[in-house]
């Protein structure tokens, strides 16, 4: 019998690429342990993202790579998920119980993004996650999570927000602190001192990633999140229809010219089935998320169908990620948060200094 040595058990795993790192487990950096007793291999790995519906998975595909090698007897694979605090803006400081921040963001409303960063949120894989609702004037998270109207959230030593905890997910919303039924009629300066409250008065307990619901638009709010508060990366939500998509690509370039990493696109209502007859419509157009993605270099990472019931779910309060979990559409944000996850591990570790801007009068 062929003696089993390291290299040979390395030379298995190279043969595998994880999906979402694009690289094999040894070059990614994923290998803790490979022990061998004779004909037994033991080994460990440890992912950098969230992958709690993937890591079974894949530990049997790679034992099995193993245990096809000259001499190996029997194998075991055991995958643990650990999720880093990431570099954001070099001259944020980090927030002391937040690990990772993801703004989720569009350049103008009614293409999704509310939904999309409930699902998000929801598509758990087994991190600890929060969810902050930055829409000031149209806050939905609450809603969304199926929080009652009239909910306010504890105050803890008279400093402290208490967030609101819904299907295992921590939920802070300016919603929880105003009638809903009274507009938001606030200036630029008051909207950005109330985003900044929340974020940093929030007693958010030991969180994975806190996923950021921004308004609509390229303005304060965002301007402020870009200046103040630690993000690792961004997610810019459209759909097909070239009048998102222009708008679309001005988020894009906010996000950059602020230097947070856009992590991709999400892009919604793509195709619409009919539920009678199920014939295919791209109502809004076709593959304008992928053409924006490769514009930008970045990755589509979700494509979302127009449907019924994305809207009926969240409107009833419990959002597709966790009213059908086993649902096709479901799997779609399951895989957009492992995605989501990877491209934080993957960014490049250094963020230059925040550029200063001006205002010219040409």
């Amino acid at each position: 019998m062929s003696v089993v040595t390291r290299a040979a058990v390395e030379g298995a795993l190279r043969q595998y690429t994880d999906p979402y790192l694009n690289l094999d487990p040894v070059s990614a950096g994923c290998v803790r342990a490979i022990d061998i007793q004779g004909g037994q291999v033991a080994v460990q790995l440890q992912l950098g993202y969230a992958a709690g519906l993937f890591k079974n998975g894949w530990a049997q595909v790679l034992q099995t790579a193993i245990e096809n090698l000259d001499g190996v007897a029997s194998a075991q694979v055991s995958i643990d998920c650990v999720v880093a605090a990431h570099k954001a803006q070099a001259q944020v400081p980090a927030m002391a119980n937040v690990k990772n921040i993801v703004a989720v963001a569009s350049g103008k409303g009614g293409v999704g993004k509310s939904t999309t960063a409930a699902n998000l949120a929801l598509a758990r894989e087994g991190a600890r996650v929060g969810i902050l609702d930055a829409d000031i004037y149209g806050p939905s998270q609450g809603v969304m999570f199926g929080i009652a109207e009239g909910t306010r959230p504890q105050i803890r030593e008279q400093k402290w927000f208490v967030p609101i905890k819904a299907h295992g997910v921590e939920v802070m919303s300016m919603a929880f602190l105003t009638d809903d039924n009274t507009p938001m009629v606030w200036r630029g300066p008051m909207v950005s001192g109330a985003l900044l409250q929340l974020v940093t008065q929030t007693a958010w307990d030991d969180l994975d990633y806190l996923v950021i619901d921004m308004p609509p638009g390229t303005g304060d709010i965002q301007l402020t999140l870009a200046q103040k508060v630690p993000v690792a990366g961004s997610v810019i939500v459209t759909t097909p229809q070239d009048l998102a998509l222009l708008d679309a690509k001005k988020g894009v370039e906010m996000f950059r010219k602020v230097n947070i990493p856009v992590l991709g696109v999400v892009e919604n209502m793509a195709v619409h089935i009919c539920s009678n007859c199920g014939h295919a419509e791209h109502l809004f157009g076709e593959g304008g998320g992928e053409k924006l993605a490769a514009q930008y270099g970045v990755e589509l990472l979700a494509s979302l169908p127009l449907s019924m019931l994305i809207r009926e779910q969240a409107d009833s309060g419990k959002p597709t990620a966790i009213a059908e979990p086993e649902s096709q559409i479901a799997m779609v944000y399951q895989e957009l948060a492992r995605q989501v996850g990877a491209r934080i591990v993957l960014q490049e570790a250094a963020a230059p200094a925040m550029p200063s801007i001006t205002i010219s009068e040409d």
